[in-house]
């Protein structure tokens, strides 16, 4: 298995595969990790999904915001249970030493400095071309390209990477030795828009937006003094005084893979979609893809996929990529628009007061609210992520994300002398079954099955015994 790519999408799907014993080559162009700060955080799911997996202690401290803002409207992301703005302050060189460390130990081997030029891919697997230090070629049965935006495997696969070319720019510097008032939600000033993030006790990130040049000019890199002169005439205060630790922009551009899945080709994060960076989506979205794609292709190199298995990974992730682009378009409407967006802001500022837009808003941008297509079943939270819970097996304590860090699936049986674990037995080489009393933070319902990525599968009472063996075959495939 190759991965091109070692950012936090690659490590993670690295990470992921190593969980199921599977050889892992990652490859990146670069030949040192990632030090800026860029990232400073993730979206309440992807701390979802980092918990399931046992990873975030290996943060250490993680500052997580409840409240929030959808194109700079405030938002109280705890109106959803496990609702928040995310973690914040966390820069994605930490996140992604972290992955690295986790990917490491689980077997994956990362090499640098080697750039993919091509590839070509048959029935048995994908053989990527590279320059480099090595050069040559490299063989894999499937070949991930988690390579960024302008992806040399999406390219060399052929798929078309449509969307919307940039109408503005935003600007960005980490600086250390001033003192800033906190803008956490970004403010509208005469001319734009800043952004003033805390990053320590003398540090802080500076994000704006100039009406004026909404497109530099320069193909030049952004120098600090430009920063530091628009971000005085926005502001009206001086930073020119400051050490810049980093400088950058980025601008709106908008776009999103036509296929996820080519064959023996696949897509990941920004490699796969791309977007304005509200919201700590981008990096979460990538992560996500990840920890959706990894037991599939695990399954399928152990032969025990069935059939349609790796065509999900398109159908479940290209909608949520669609609806990224589509809100963080709308947010920046809201948030950098002129004085003829205030009626529209003014009427969107009314609307979020009803708290079922509120839950719509804040489920959208966090991923809470994603609910896949599993099979048969009315139950509400059928297809929908099981948030943590306490349970007690064998007199023991523990949590349902204690049970998923094995990344394999998961039968739990609350129902005493109920016949499901005999029933999942025939799947006990993919699937964990446990036996446990429920905790009451759990759903009250006799029994669950959750994919290795958190999301409830099948679900009883609404859903019997012969429904149970329907949806172990549909997600782990045949057995005998």
């Amino acid at each position: 298995m190759i991965i091109v790519g070692a950012g936090p999408t690659g490590l993670m799907l690295a990470g992921e595969l190593g969980l199921h014993g599977i050889s892992v080559l990652v490859v990146d162009r670069l030949a040192e990790p990632m030090q800026q700060s860029r990232a400073l955080g993730f979206s309440a799911r992807t701390i979802e999904e980092f918990g399931q997996r046992g990873l975030l202690s290996r943060l250490g401290e993680v500052d997580v915001i409840p409240a929030g803002h959808f194109g700079g409207v405030p938002l109280d992301y705890r109106v959803l249970s496990g609702g928040s703005y995310g973690a914040r302050g966390i820069p994605q060189s930490r996140t992604e030493a972290m992955l690295a460390g986790w990917a490491t130990e689980k077997g994956a081997r990362i090499r640098r400095s080697v750039e993919v030029t091509g590839l070509v891919q048959d029935d048995d697997g994908v053989t990527l071309q590279l320059s480099g230090a090595d050069g040559g070629e490299l063989r894999g049965r499937y070949a991930i390209g988690c390579d960024g935006a302008r992806s040399a495997v999406r390219r060399a696969a052929g798929i078309d990477f449509p969307g919307t070319g940039p109408a503005i720019e935003l600007r960005f510097a980490d600086v250390a030795g001033v003192r800033l008032r906190p803008r956490f939600a970004g403010e509208r000033v005469p001319g734009g828009m800043i952004m003033v993030l805390p990053l320590g006790p003398d540090r802080c990130r500076i994000i704006y937006y100039d009406r004026d040049e909404p497109l530099r000019k320069s193909a030049d890199p952004i120098t600090f003094d430009e920063v530091a002169d628009t971000f005085q005439k926005l502001s009206g205060e001086d930073i020119h005084g400051a050490t810049p630790l980093w400088v950058s922009s980025t601008t709106d551009v908008s776009r999103q893979a036509a296929e996820y899945r080519r064959g023996r080709v696949f897509l990941a994060g920004d490699a796969a979609h791309i977007h304005l960076p509200i919201g700590a989506q981008g990096m979460s979205a990538g992560v996500q893809d990840a920890v959706n794609l990894g037991w599939k292709l695990a399954l399928a190199l152990k032969g025990l996929a069935p059939d349609g298995l790796l065509d999900t990974y398109h159908t479940e992730r290209h909608p949520v990529g669609a609806r990224i682009l589509t809100n963080t378009l709308a947010q920046r409407i809201l948030y950098l628009g002129g004085d003829e967006i205030t009626p529209l802001l003014d009427v969107f500022t009314e609307l979020t007061q009803y708290e079922s837009v509120q839950r719509h808003l804040v489920g959208m941008v966090t991923g809470l609210d994603i609910r896949h297509e599993v099979g048969p079943g009315e139950h509400p939270l059928l297809g929908r992520r099981l948030e943590d819970g306490g349970l007690t097996r064998e007199g023991q304590r523990t949590t349902v994300y204690d049970l998923l860090s094995s990344g394999r699936g998961l039968l739990l049986d609350f129902g005493g002398d109920s016949p499901l674990l005999d029933t999942a037995k025939p799947w006990s080489d993919r699937v964990d079954t446990v036996g446990a009393e429920r905790g009451e933070d759990l759903p009250a319902v006799d029994g669950i099955l959750l994919r290795p990525d958190g999301y409830i599968a099948w679900i009883s009472p609404d859903q019997g015994a012969s429904t149970l063996t329907e949806a172990l075959e549909r997600w782990f495939g045949p057995v005998g």
